[in-house]
């Protein structure tokens, strides 16, 4: 990213709320509020006009609701560089499921500290899904397996390969780079340079997106023992051989 300020859609239907989060997102200099949108509809039009880094997307809104419009706004080719962030009330499973599927790097409750907020935004924005363990092991638990194949993918597509399949498996157990690295005995940069190939390979554009995709498609199915940890010989750099270094 550059060093322009983040910029952040507002999608609420209550003012008072959007009052309040313009004025804690301005509060900071690296973010900045795009637009406000009061209704779904709305949002999708300012996401298609305005391209935020960034929406801040409620779900319960009168017409199209939060979800709706999420998926239309990540279905859009164009607004490829937005990212959609849910904040609401209502903590059901459902409601997460929904959400991720449709496109959402991240979901929050309206009762989040401010400065966990803004950080929330940040990480959003720089292209990382806001989704943690917790919230992976209930969508595995609740639903993985109870709905349709992911629209974006019918089956298993071709090229991936073992190694890949174990990082997936550890991405959607909710593990961080850094503990993939440490269990299957990889650098950092080896497991982010593996992570973007599934991402493009599985036609994903973040991680929490990756998750759903991988239990969707059976790729990776609930349960199970964690992949073993690779005992390969390594190169000078530590990185097991076969495996290329990189990434960002």
């Amino acid at each position: 990213m550059n060093n322009r300020p983040v910029s952040v859609l507002i999608a609420d239907n209550q003012a008072l709320l959007r009052a309040g989060f313009r004025l804690l997102i301005e509060s900071v200099p690296d973010l900045t509020v795009a637009g406000e949108a009061a209704g779904g509809e709305q949002a999708v039009e300012l996401a298609q006009r305005l391209r935020p880094d960034v929406v801040l997307m409620d779900i319960r809104m009168p017409g199209m609701d939060g979800l709706e419009a999420t998926r239309r706004i990540c279905a859009d080719p164009d607004a490829a560089g937005t990212r959609v962030l849910v904040l609401t009330t209502f903590d059901l499973d459902e409601y997460v499921y929904a959400a991720l599927r449709g496109g959402a790097s991240g979901f929050l409750l309206k009762d989040i500290l401010p400065a966990d907020l803004l950080t929330a935004l940040r990480v959003v924005a720089s292209g990382d899904a806001l989704l943690a363990p917790a919230v992976t092991r209930r969508l595995i638990h609740e639903f993985a397996g109870r709905h349709e194949p992911h629209p974006r993918l019918t089956r298993e597509p071709a090229g991936v390969t073992p190694r890949e399949r174990e990082v997936l498996r550890l991405v959607a157990r909710g593990l961080p780079n850094p503990a993939i690295a440490e269990h299957l005995g990889l650098s950092i940069a080896t497991v982010k340079t593996h992570v973007r190939r599934l991402l493009a390979k599985l036609h994903a554009h973040d991680r929490a997106q990756l998750v759903v995709i991988a239990y969707e498609t059976g790729m990776v199915t609930p349960g199970g023992n964690l992949p073993s940890t690779d005992r390969r010989p390594t190169g000078r750099d530590g990185t097991p051989e076969g495996d290329t270094p990189g990434g960002t």
